[in-house]
Order: structure tokens, then sequence, then C-alpha cells
């Protein structure tokens, strides 16, 4: 990450500055080797849009998200009430994240418990920054290729946010290939619910093979997401695919690193 420009929020601190925006990395984008390629993508962007940010670093915990799902509430309250604490001690406002998880968490439930702060996913983020003419995005790469779209569950129908991924895909002058079942009927990618973290249950086909078969059924040959679990369990459950229907699992922020060559 030497090229990577980073700072935690205590190195604006002992600047007598503040940061524009709080990245929240999350659990996947801090230790799962390949979400970290979309922590970094995403840092790759900000810096090229000159956004003054800071990340947690080591005083970053779980949200409290998976703890949530599984009915744990009383672990839920204990990780959010510590991080709201943490949160306001540094008087952030802004946070960004590239988890729909913590995303929705953060964003819906915090509050409640004291956290209140403008939250955004990170292509609502990245939208913005174009809106605001402090990002670029000219076709590049993936100008005329069919890109297929697939809704992660807590973006998509619990935050009714449709538009900011596609319209990202849609800047890169890509052709937007959409999947039978998208938008508020999508299916969920398998990893919802804190079932992530549990293995599967016995039924007539896991969620992840489901889906990919929808992906299979569908020209394109690059799959963009929005969500670190998602990732994961379409590119397990694409890797079965014989050659001729292989395709490539991207968050939207590696599609516009790719892109612009960043």
């Amino acid at each position: 990450m030497n090229s990577l420009k980073i700072k935690t929020i205590e190195d604006y601190l002992s600047e007598g500055k503040s940061p524009e925006i709080l990245f929240w990395v999350g659990c996947a984008g801090s230790f799962d080797d390949r979400a970290k390629k979309i922590t970094k993508a995403f840092v790759k962007i900000l810096n090229s849009a000159n956004i003054s940010f800071a990340v947690l670093g080591k005083d970053e915990s779980c949200t409290g998200d998976p703890a949530k799902r599984a009915g744990n509430e009383f672990l839920f309250q204990m990780q959010a009430i510590s991080n709201i604490e943490l949160l306001n001690s540094f008087n952030i406002e802004t946070i960004v994240t590239t988890c729909p998880h913590c995303f929705n968490t953060l964003k819906n439930e915090y509050p409640e418990l004291g956290g209140n702060y403008k939250v955004y996913h990170h292509t609502q983020f990245i939208n913005k920054l174009l809106e605001n003419n402090r990002f670029s995005i000219e076709g590049g790469e993936y100008k005329g290729k069919k890109i297929t779209y697939h809704d992660p569950c807590f973006l998509g129908r619990a935050n009714n946010e449709y538009n900011a991924p596609r319209n990202l895909i849609k800047k890169l002058d890509a052709e937007l290939s959409e999947l039978k079942r998208c938008k508020s009927k999508a299916l969920c990618c398998g990893a919802g619910g804190a079932q992530m973290f549990k293995e599967p249950e016995k039924g007539r086909k896991e969620i992840n093979i489901e889906r990919s078969d929808e992906i299979k059924d569908n020209s394109a040959k690059i799959v963009a997401t929005g969500c670190p679990f998602c990732n994961t369990m379409l590119t397990d459950g694409t890797k079965s695919f014989n050659p001729e229907d292989k395709v490539e699992v991207l968050d939207i922020a590696e599609l516009i690193v790719k892109a612009k060559d960043l």
C-alpha cells in the first residue's frame, strides 16, 4: 500500500485538521484477501479525486451486523455502543463504506443508539463525486462490453438503492445486461443474515449456485457487484463453470480503477 495515501483519524487530529469523510473499511475489507483488493481500489478512487479521508485503523471494530442477524441482540448493542462512543469522540459526521452490511447497520440501526451520521455506500459516494465534477469516468477498457450487475440485498431491497451502481456501469460506456431477477426481485447471493459464517442447510441447491446459474444464462462475461460478501459467494458459485461460460466477478470500484488505469 506504499503508493496509496491513507491516514488514520489520529493523523488528522495531530495535524489539527478534520477529514471530509471517514472510510469505514469493514471486517471483510480489512482481513479477507479478496476484499482487500476492493478496499485498495476505492482508496485509489479517493486519492484520484483528492478526497481527504481517514480510517480508524486498529480502532475499527465490527459494526455488529453478523451478531444482530444471527439473533444476538445483546452482543450487537455492545459492539454498536462501543463504536458509537468512538465515532462520537472523533466528531465523525460522514461515513463511506464498501460493504452494504456495514452501510445498512451504520445508517439505519446506529441512530437509535446515539450514532447519527451521514452514511454512504461507495457507489453512492462515487456518483456524488461525479455530480460535483470531482471525479470522471470515460469508458476505457470496458467500452462496449457487456456487464451484468448483481444487486446486494442490503443495498437494494433494504435501502432502495438501485440506480447508483448502474449509473457507474453505464458511465464506463459498457452495455448493462440485466439478470432476469434484478432490482427489487433480485436473488440473494446466499451470504445474508449471517449465513456467510455457517454451513449451508440441506436443500435442493445452494443459493449462490442458483444465482450463479442465472449468471451463466446471461451473455455478459463480467459480473459487477458492490458487496464483498456477494463477491465471495458469486466467485465460489461460478468456479465450476465450463471455460466457455467463465465470468469475472468484480466490485464496481475495481471496474472503475481498471477502466481508468489508476
